[in-house]
């Protein structure tokens, strides 16, 4: 329970869905971003994100982010399209890219691994960093990251099956593997100075592999910032004041509010708890949150990755870590019985999805006028 005399940790969510034609087409998102405030156009064509504020509740949180999804939804329906919260689009389709300065340059860096990215539709969830405690925040974001198995949404990529968390694949194994520090997990670190070293190094690293693209500096300078500049999955965001987890896949709202409330809650324990680093089990208790050694928290991120929720030792991990994984039922296993599948069926099943989603806003809107 928070203490009458500190402040609530306050929370935000960015989820990304696909917008589909009742056909389960891929289809152009035009007029959508004017639906609610919060809406945005994506780099992709078929990809739209909505945001919601900081918000200082998880009921608050809730609210304004169905009442945001339940106004695209609404206006989706007039155009006669659907968003689909699936972590890939699944099936081969090509996906186009809106032109910019900044695609344009993160296309010549990472050259053609780059569509793996267009492929991707995710989650980020912000939670306001504690002062004073930052770091054992961050730290602590990270040894949560194979959580990402909670809400892992799609095994396919362009119709065949890459792993239980595809996504989270063709992101850190496979689009940034020429600049691999953009994109993996970083380790724990000791202080905010440290944090600022590796971004810079980074930064310099992906000016230096712009210039061996062709690409000049200037342009770089013009198009990011040091923060902006890598995909890291956990990030310290000075520009927000937050600890940004970036891992979770496209998911239904109650699954991604769910997630940004217990990170919210794992928060408010660093108050006061002891934090430290040791060992291979880790636990958030009462008084104290032990994080594993960063390799062990590597292996729980790969199994969470390959095989999801059907690794038992990533199950055990994030009961540990105060996660209760039985209110989540990652679609990605409901998903996996075929190796690959026609585009055909990949349509299907993006409307099969896009209607939970219209369902789960229904009923929480029903829900909530009772």
């Amino acid at each position: 329970m928070t203490p009458p005399d500190t402040e609530p940790i306050r929370r935000s969510i960015e989820v990304e869905y696909w917008v589909v034609d009742e056909e389960g087409r891929l289809a152009v998102p035009d007029g959508l971003a004017d639906a609610a405030p919060g809406v945005e156009r994506e780099f992709v064509e078929p990809l739209l994100e909505i945001k919601t504020t900081p918000c200082e509740t998880t009921d608050e949180l809730r609210a304004e982010l169905y009442d945001r999804v339940g106004s695209v939804l609404r206006r989706a329906a007039e155009d006669g399209k659907k968003l689909v919260p699936l972590a890939t689009p699944i099936s081969d389709d090509e996906i186009a890219e809106h032109t910019s300065e900044r695609t344009r340059v993160q296309n010549r860096v990472v050259g053609d691994d780059f569509a793996y990215v267009r492929h991707c539709a995710g989650t980020h969830v912000h939670v306001e960093q504690l002062p004073e405690r930052a770091i054992d925040q961050l730290n602590t974001f990270i040894a949560l990251d194979p959580a990402l198995a909670l809400c892992n949404s799609s095994p396919y990529y362009r119709g065949r099956r890459l792993a239980a968390g595809a996504r989270s694949k063709l992101y850190r194994r496979l689009a940034y593997a020429d600049v691999p520090h953009q994109g993996w997990l970083w380790p724990y670190v000791e202080d905010r100075e440290e944090w600022v070293r590796r971004l810079e190094r980074r930064y310099e690293d992906f000016v230096h592999a712009a210039a061996d693209a062709g690409v000049d500096r200037r342009v770089v300078q013009r198009c990011f910032e040091p923060e902006s500049v890598v995909w890291t999955p956990v990030q310290l965001r000075e520009e927000f004041g937050t600890v940004e987890w970036r891992s979770p896949d496209a998911a239904l709202p109650a699954d991604v509010v769910r997630l940004a409330d217990r990170l919210a809650e794992t928060t408010e324990r660093l108050r006061d708890a002891d934090v430290r680093i040791e060992g291979d089990a880790g636990h958030v208790g009462e008084g104290d949150v032990v994080l594993p050694n960063f390799d062990v928290v590597l292996g729980y991120v790969d199994a969470a990755i390959e095989d999801g929720l059907d690794s038992t030792a990533v199950e055990s991990y994030l009961e540990r870590m105060g996660f209760d994984v039985d209110a989540y039922d990652p679609v990605t296993h409901q998903l996996e019985d075929d190796d690959s599948l026609a585009r055909e069926d990949a349509r299907a099943i993006r409307l099969e999805h896009a209607d939970r989603l219209a369902a789960d806003v229904r009923e929480r809107v029903a829900v909530s006028g009772d």
